[in-house]
């Protein structure tokens, strides 16, 4: 019995390798004219065919949602000044800096590829629920319930929204809960930088595994790591080069 449960969890693993799909972090952006959170970067990760494009939410003052990774956008403080101060400011390949909704609208128009919704940290537990409560509020106006996937490395966030959205696939970020405390926390998986699955907490994975969990890794920008993670069964992995490790994935 003992060979028959190695040899089973063997072909698991291999099964689980072959199958390792791919999201574009922060759209697929590394093309001309594009740039990290815009629409264009949506449109080429459509076009490429991955399974997810990831994205970064944060909120004005007003509850008003934007595409933005970082606090600011050109100096000026998100959570700090209203959407009309903020909607003329534009990325670095020109385009303005788009809506929660404005994004959502783009991504409805390939329904197979997923959307991977990661909700910023705020400065207070009333802000990041206010967030959440909008970001569901949204997406089920628009009807994309099915097509939507959440990230957070904030845990209060990641709550909320199974609160609000029981059936959503939720992940977490930060790294720090072991799968068990992500079980029990009714939480969907784990989604950790590479290195806290290859170095920090190798066993995580099959312990994920066990437990039924998603797991997901970023952001994975070589082909080594791509590999390691993929020979340990890893289901996602989320890179800044979808096209590379499409192609690499393509010839195996």
């Amino acid at each position: 019995m003992k060979i028959l449960s190695v040899i089973l969890m063997f072909i698991i693993s291999v099964m689980h390798a072959q199958n390792t799909q791919l999201i574009a972090h922060r759209g697929f952006w590394k093309t001309e004219n594009s740039a990290q959170n815009s629409i264009s970067s949506l449109k080429n990760a459509q076009q490429l065919g991955v399974y997810g494009s990831e994205f970064d939410v944060r909120m004005t003052k007003d509850g008003v949602l934007m595409i933005n990774h970082d606090e600011d956008i050109n100096g000026i403080l998100i959570a700090e000044n209203h959407y009309q101060d903020l909607e003329h400011l534009t990325l670095k390949n020109g385009e303005y800096i788009p809506t929660f909704r404005q994004y959502l609208e783009q991504g409805k128009k390939v329904p197979d590829m997923k959307m991977i919704v990661e909700l910023k940290p705020e400065k207070s537990a009333e802000r990041e629920i206010q967030m959440a409560k909008q970001a569901v509020k949204i997406i089920r106006e628009l009807n994309m319930e099915a097509q939507c996937e959440f990230i957070s490395f904030s845990l209060n966030i990641c709550k909320v929204l199974k609160k609000e959205m029981p059936d959503a696939v939720v992940l977490y970020l930060n790294g720090e809960l072991s799968p068990a405390e992500l079980k029990a926390a009714g939480l969907d998986g784990l989604d950790y930088h590479h290195r806290i699955l290859t170095e920090r907490n190798p066993h995580w994975l099959a312990e994920a595994q066990k437990l039924g969990l998603v797991t997901n890794a970023w952001t994975v920008n070589d082909q080594k790591t791509y590999q390691q993670l993929k020979s340990l069964g890893i289901q996602f992995i989320t890179t800044d080069i979808p096209d590379e490790l499409k192609n690499l994935k393509n010839e195996k």
